[in-house]
């Protein structure tokens, strides 16, 4: 019996072309690609997803095993579409920090830092909480999901060897860091209102009574009535991020999203 294994090499080059660009985003992606994450884990996670997802599009790659400049392009290009994907998903976890940080700055918290596991460095402490939440709920929902059907479509989207679309690109990077920083702000909006109505009440205040220390007593009103808000508002704030994530995911999946 003889076994033909000259389509070896071509499947090999194959799957290291898949592997760039579902390892790019898997580097980047919320929940897998966070520093803490040992690289062997989300090396493992990137693997098991290109040994799924690369029987399904073996066919679309074109692979010129004569010409290594070609090959090299082509790796360069899987590189680049998992990136934009990985960081689209990652802007979008971003809306919370930037939610937390004005929440943080309106009840006067601003200067309370932790280490921000998701990105290694000091951030809110509200931002952080929030932006741990965020993730808990994307997994408990199940709404990881999209992001494997997003980049399962990006193969229509972004076909492997073919000139990437900058204008595309670009537009969506914009879009995504406008409606991370507007969704955001709206998810803060409460408590823009809150700190702007009690800093104006605590003006007032110390302009009826020089001689109150309004400092000392409006710190701890602010930090209290601002807990009471954000636990009143939370499940609302989170279910209204849920909903712009998975929208978010749907624009990049169109037919997941079908």
């Amino acid at each position: 019996m003889r076994i033909d294994i000259s389509f070896l090499p071509v499947l090999a080059a194959t799957f290291m072309l898949a592997f760039a660009r579902i390892g790019a985003m898997v580097m980047l992606l919320p929940g897998f690609g966070e520093t803490n994450i040992p690289v062997r884990i989300r090396l493992g996670i990137a693997l098991m997803l290109t040994l799924i997802l690369l029987p399904l599009h073996r066919n679309a790659y074109h692979v010129d095993l004569s010409s290594v400049s070609s090959l090299l392009v082509m790796m360069v290009h899987e590189i680049i579409v998992g990136v934009v994907l990985g960081a689209t998903a990652r802007v979008t976890l971003a809306a919370l920090s930037v939610a937390g940080s004005v929440i943080a700055q309106q009840l006067g918290l601003g200067f309370v830092t932790t280490v921000d596991p998701t990105q290694g460095q000091q951030g809110a402490i509200i931002g952080n909480f929030l932006t741990m939440l965020g993730l808990t709920l994307l997994f408990a929902t199940d709404t990881h999901y999209l992001i494997i059907a997003a980049l399962n479509d990006s193969y229509r989207i972004f076909a492997p060897g073919e000139l990437m679309p900058s204008g595309d690109v670009a537009a969506l990077a914009t879009r995504a860091f406008t409606e991370a920083f507007k969704i955001g702000i709206q998810l803060s909006a409460p408590f823009i209102v809150f700190g702007l109505v009690f800093n104006l009440g605590l003006g007032i205040l110390a302009r009826l009574m020089p001689q109150m220390q309004v400092y000392f007593v409006g710190v701890p009103l602010s930090i209290l009535a601002g807990f009471l808000i954000l636990a009143a508002i939370l499940s609302t704030m989170m279910a209204t991020f849920l909903d712009y994530f998975g929208g978010v995911m749907h624009a990049l999946a169109p037919a997941g999203g079908g």
